[in-house]
């Protein structure tokens, strides 16, 4: 398979329709990642950056429109949503909580594959920005070309591994890093299940930068899948 194959999540808990779906997006030559539940899909969508989903609606631990508006909060990756329901009011309301298409069952191959290809024309894959060489939002300044961190114009010391986790949480500033991105990225392949590593450092970040993990600032987690850096608007006179 061809690494820059675009990647298609599958959230559906009927097996056979998974296996219909692999079978038949393998063929036209996608990449295919596969969740039989809503909590599967969340984590698989924040951690190996789909380039589209399809969503069903009727998930056995979550409604596929909660997934939905949760997903919407961290991601613009385009939504087809897959479901049996056929009355218009579930359609408004799923387009409504910012799905991109919807198809109902059952469904035409062909037809299906000519919408993932307008999805995928109209929403091109994101590719994460690097961020600015100065974060600063009169608070907390992280200075990437020094490397250095200050919080209320005072140095921070960090270790190199606590850098490069803040670091690479800036780069993806807005949006959902998962841990184990993180351990690949920063400890290597062989430490993808060590997560204890980063609850450690990223506990020690937080005491430092005096970010309180309940009403955070700047370090939020997203319970079972990674951490998410938010930015803080500079005061005025900043912009």
């Amino acid at each position: 398979m061809n690494a820059a194959a675009p990647r298609v999540l599958v959230i559906d808990d009927e097996r056979q329709i998974r296996r219909f779906l692999d079978i038949g997006l393998r063929a036209e030559g996608y990449h295919v990642l596969e969740a039989a539940s809503a909590a599967e899909g969340l984590v698989l969508a924040a951690t190996r950056d789909p380039d589209l989903v399809i969503l069903d609606l009727g998930l056995p631990d979550r409604e596929g429109h909660e997934v939905l508006a949760e997903l919407r909060q961290w991601s613009t990756v385009p939504v087809l949503v897959l479901s049996v329901r056929d009355d218009e009011g579930e359609k408004v309301r799923a387009l409504d909580n910012g799905a991109n298409d919807y198809v109902t069952k059952p469904f035409g191959i062909q037809e299906l594959m000519a919408r993932l290809r307008a999805l995928l024309r109209n929403h091109p894959a994101e590719t994460a920005t690097d961020a600015p060489p100065v974060y600063d939002d009169g608070h907390l300044r992280i200075d990437r070309t020094r490397r250095e961190v200050f919080l209320e114009q005072e140095p921070v010391p960090l270790t190199r591994k606590e850098y490069a986790v803040l670091a690479a949480l800036l780069k993806h500033a807005g949006r959902v890093v998962g841990q184990q991105q993180l351990l690949r990225e920063i400890w290597g392949p062989s430490h993808v299940q060590d997560t204890h590593y980063l609850r450690i450092v990223i506990g020690r970040l937080r005491q430092k930068l005096d970010d309180d993990p309940a009403e955070p600032q700047w370090i939020k987690t997203e319970p079972g899948v990674g951490y998410r850096f938010l930015e803080q608007q500079p005061p005025s006179d900043l912009r």
